[in-house]
């Protein structure tokens, strides 16, 4: 027996046991909205979604060509019809996540106005989008369903009965568009305690995944930006078991922890760490440090600080600003120790953000991690802050000079030009690009690919050119041709507005409740019932 029928017999029941006052009670109608609801609470989510992430880990640990992605989203609606359009392409939403980046929360959900990503906004920000992406999403579960109840009572009424059994089998085997999100909790918003309570309400509001930085929590910075701090890995392997305890007070046993290093483009740290033997974690945070190697106490002036560091009196390099400097060149050697020491200590993937999309960079340093940690995997940012077509251009014209081909027809440092745009390398640049996930999948360890803030580029590619054409000559055509013949003849959902606002499923509601008596919207005056 289904699930839906089992949940009507469940509902006639419970209308047995109740009698009279129950009368108006349509059991089948009262399932529908059960089975449309299948998510009562954001740890529902949290829960069922932490093992489809789990089972997708397990899957590429097995085969690297079972990787994941995601594209960041800064509104519910806006995930929303990532994931219709997904469905509806694909057939399936399987390896298919959201992305909740803080660079978004800041440049478009705060009550400020638009920030820079230095964790300045309202950190109840993030739980509150994290609630609304999955509101919309289950909302798009509801929309689904309700024009499949509408098919089948169509099918009934007509006496199809095959046709009643097709709709009733995508009914019984409904695909939810409730997704995985990775959810960014920038450096924690403050101590660990600070950190443990947004992870709480996070994971309530449905997180099954959060990612955390090793910057200071109170100098943070873009990952993209100049002047990041680390922080000593005690600090921040404290803030990955206070995520650890947040998923298990709220039993998603199987959470996952997204481990970030900033460490590659960092060269400041806001503290020495602390040691107790040559050696020790804090001892090799330490040996990073640049500085000048001391003899006595004649060469320590007035507030200097001295280390103990590679059995050798440090004074490390301090800046105005009272931080510490790290040793030109020690970026991916530190990146590396980051990795490792967070997957040793409850981390579950690694997040490396580095300045440049290069497969070969990448992989050189998952190699090394591997070395320690055999299942390393990595979640990669597709960041929209790398020149894609740069960086992949100036990487075909290296390879090209390597093995000795003519590269005199380009000038490397303007590869970008539109002058090379239908040569042999701008060709085979292109088609790295196409093949960047795979092969970073293959040969990187990266088992989930995002891209940060593609949404935000978007909105406003697609806002301009419509106020170009809308505000200039072509007027009214400027919508008709550019956007809604397109939906129209590309089947966009919400081409029909009031539908994805939820005009059907209120008419539903209202013909639950009050019958023959239903005032509904979806009359034969509805304009909408031309599209």
């Amino acid at each position: 027996m289904s699930d839906y029928k089992k949940a009507i017999d469940a509902v006639a029941s419970l209308k047995a046991v109740n009698g009279a006052p129950w009368e108006g009670i349509n059991p089948e109608f009262a399932a529908r909205m059960k089975v449309q609801n299948r998510f009562k609470t954001g740890l529902d989510i949290a829960r069922y979604t932490a093992k489809i992430m789990r089972q997708d880990m397990a899957e590429y640990d097995a085969d690297s060509s079972q990787y994941t992605q995601s594209l960041g989203c800064w509104h519910g609606f806006i995930g929303q019809q990532k994931l219709i359009s997904i469905k509806k392409h694909f057939g399936t939403t399987k390896k298919s996540y959201l992305y909740l980046s803080g660079w978004m929360i800041a440049a478009l959900r705060s009550e400020f106005g638009p920030l820079p990503d230095q964790s300045m906004h309202e950190k109840t920000s993030v739980p509150a989008l994290i609630e609304e992406l999955y509101t919309f999403l289950r909302q798009a579960d509801a929309r689904e369903l309700g024009g499949l109840f509408r098919a089948l009572d169509a099918a009934r009424e007509a006496g199809d009965s095959a046709k009643e059994t097709e709709v009733q089998d995508k009914i019984d085997n409904f695909q939810t568009h409730v997704v995985p999100i990775i959810a960014d909790i920038d450096a924690g918003f403050g101590n660990e305690e600070a950190t443990y309570l947004l992870a709480k309400k996070m994971i309530e509001a449905g997180a099954c995944a959060i990612q955390i930085e090793n910057q200071v929590s109170d100098e943070k910075q873009c990952g993209h930006q100049d002047g990041k701090v680390t922080v000593p890995h005690a600090d921040f392997l404290a803030k990955i078991r206070a995520v650890r305890y947040a998923f298990l007070e709220l039993g998603v046993d199987d959470g996952v922890i997204v481990a970030r290093t900033d460490s590659l483009g960092a060269g400041l740290t806001k503290q020495i760490a602390v040691t107790n033997e040559p050696g020790d974690l804090g001892d090799k945070y330490n040996a990073f440090l640049d500085g000048d190697y001391v003899e006595s106490a004649d060469d320590i002036a007035n507030g200097d600080v001295v280390v103990k560091a590679n059995g050798k009196l440090l004074k490390p390099k301090r800046l105005a600003s009272g931080l510490f400097q790290f040793k030109k060149g020690s970026g991916e050697d530190r990146c590396v120790l980051d990795c490792i020491t967070s997957l040793q200590n409850g981390a579950d993937l690694l997040w490396i953000e580095t300045e440049k999309p290069h497969v070969g960079q990448i992989g050189g340093m998952v190699n090394r991690i591997r070395e320690v940690v055999p299942n390393a995997k990595l979640v990669y940012n597709n960041s929209p802050s790398f020149n894609w077509t740069l960086n992949f251009r100036q990487q075909v014209f290296d390879a090209m000079a390597e093995e000795g081909k003519d590269v005199s027809a380009y000038d490397r440092a303007n590869l970008m030009s539109v002058e090379y745009d239908d040569t042999e390398l701008a060709a085979a640049a292109d088609e790295k690009i196409r093949t960047f996930q795979a092969d970073a999948s293959r040969e990187a360890g990266i088992f989930h690919h995002l891209i940060t803030l593609p949404t935000y580029h978007t909105a406003a590619l697609s806002t301009d050119n419509l106020a170009k054409e809308y505000f200039g000559e072509a007027g009214m055509l400027g919508y008709v041709a550019n956007v809604q013949r397109k939906e129209i003849r590309q089947s966009i959902a919400c081409v029909k507005h009031q539908n994805m606002a939820g005009s059907d499923m209120g008419d539903d509601h209202k013909e639950y409740f009050s019958g023959d008596a239903a005032l509904k919207a979806s009359g034969k005056d509805n304009t909408m019932n031309q599209f």
